[in-house]
């Protein structure tokens, strides 16, 4: 062949690889919901491609034919055809015998070159930037190669098939979307700007309705505004006014048996209309949802759906009341930050290196605050309270402290054995962890007995 003819011949099949190339990493690449949605706006093209990501197999034999093929080829004519060339160019310089050498080295160095840039890096490149917009460029003529190789397609498929059943390695790709996959598109979604991190944080608290316990959204028992079945009028406009909310439990003689709920707008149209409030009215108390403590938040927003509620009281394994959960409640889980009012935040930050916590703020809650990963024996509390009754094996009470993961957790401030008040510092660098004014028998039972350190 004469050299324009070889150079055209080397164009081509540089062409050839770059088209097999870009094939297949635009297919491996591209991603399905992408490719669902552009279906779903009537391109036939992403539907086909949707198909082959299912059945990639003959898909990449042909590219694999196809690229070894050319490469195969390439390397003849490339060698055939400009190693003359160099040859005659080299020998104005040097001896026959060594411009011979140089100028096949000169034409497999041209060569190869050619192919790796214009037949590996720019097609695999653009795979990557487009994968989607190339993939559906590609389809159709693969789809046209595939019917002509599928002697070959078949014969390799089985065999490469048969190598897989005989390893035990899979044949197929895993295409489940699992939720860290989401988060992770959320995570960098967020990073480039298309979120804003309060959105991102939102979309993974609705991840996190499966994991939470009601416990760490309800209102405490000590903080549940209730009335006694029996109550005269003049008791219940008293704690209408002096702690006004949106639902109230009725009991029995104590918190612990409770019948029913009155709504606080069917108290005040009776208030407002001077009728008097009797409880043992008929209608007046509904019939109210009980829960176990040990749902997480997403079944209890089932059962809220299914009784058609938005008020459930919350009792332990002894059917004792350890607290309420409203819907909002369960909302304010999901939104953060984004609505309440500023005076009701369990978590405020004081400076650069320090928080004041309210005891009962739900340990979720202090782990995103404080960026920690993960605490200690995080299956035997819920709340920041509950994690340092682990850590200290007994009621805390103030001055009393726990360090770990880099921040000290110190108790401010306690009131009947509840801890109102927690203040959290950083202290530096995680290490060990060390609890305060401790018993060194205590100590030597607890959970974290080997790696705490005792200080009086």
């Amino acid at each position: 062949m004469t050299l324009p003819q070889s150079l055209l011949v080397i164009v081509l099949l540089i062409a050839a690889s770059a088209f097999f190339s870009v094939s297949e990493l635009s297919l491996a690449a591209s991603r399905r919901l992408r490719l669902r949605q552009m279906a779903d706006e009537g391109d036939a093209r992403a539907a086909r491609v949707l198909l082959m990501q299912e059945q990639p197999g003959d898909y990449f034999t042909v590219v694999q034919v196809g690229l070894n093929a050319v490469a195969i080829l390439g390397g003849i004519v490339g060698e055939g055809s400009l190693s003359p060339y160099f040859t005659d160019l080299l020998a104005l310089w040097l001896p026959a015998q060594q411009a011979q050498t140089l100028g096949f080295v000169a034409s497999f160095l041209a060569v190869t070159s050619l192919f790796i840039l214009f037949a590996d890096l720019l097609p695999k490149r653009l795979g990557m930037v487009q994968p989607e917009a190339m993939a559906v460029r590609v389809v159709r003529p693969m789809q046209w190669c595939m019917r002509l190789l599928r002697p070959l397609i078949w014969l390799y498929s089985r065999a490469a098939d048969a190598l897989l059943r005989l390893s035990g390695l899979p044949s197929q790709r895993d295409e489940r979307v699992t939720s860290d996959d989401i988060l992770a598109m959320m995570e960098a979604g967020a990073r480039s700007g298309v979120l804003a991190a309060r959105e991102q944080q939102v979309i993974e608290n609705l991840f996190e309705l499966n994991s939470r316990s009601v416990v760490s959204s309800m209102s405490p028992r000590d903080r549940i505004a209730y009335f006694l079945r029996d109550d005269p009028d003049s008791v219940i406009r008293a704690r209408i006014a002096n702690e006004p909310f949106s639902t109230y439990p009725v009991c029995v003689a104590d918190i612990d048996h409770v019948v029913g709920y009155v709504d606080a707008k069917d108290l005040f149209q009776r208030a407002l209309n001077n009728q008097p409030i009797s409880l043992a009215e008929d209608g007046l108390v509904r019939k109210v949802l009980i829960v176990p403590d040990r749902l997480s938040l997403a079944e209890v927003l089932e059962q809220f759906r299914q009784v058609h509620e938005d008020f459930a009281v919350i009792v332990n394994e002894y059917s004792l009341v350890v607290g309420v959960v409203t819907l909002n409640d369960v909302m304010s889980t999901v939104m953060g930050d984004l609505v309440g009012p500023a005076d009701e935040e369990q978590i405020v930050r004081r400076d650069e290196n320090s928080w004041l916590i309210d005891g009962i703020t739900p340990i979720d809650d202090v782990l995103h605050a404080l960026a920690i990963d993960e605490l200690p024996h995080a299956d035997e509390y819920e709340t920041l309270a509950g994690f340092l009754m682990v850590m200290l094996r007994r009621v805390p009470r103030r001055t009393d402290s726990v360090t770990l993961s880099g921040y000290k957790f110190e108790v401010i401030d306690v009131d009947s054995y509840r801890i109102d008040q927690v203040l959290v510092t950083r202290v530096g660098q995680p290490h060990a962890l060390a609890a305060e004014a401790m018993p060194a028998a205590a100590m030597g039972n607890s959970p974290a007995g080997q790696a705490a350190e005792v200080r009086s």
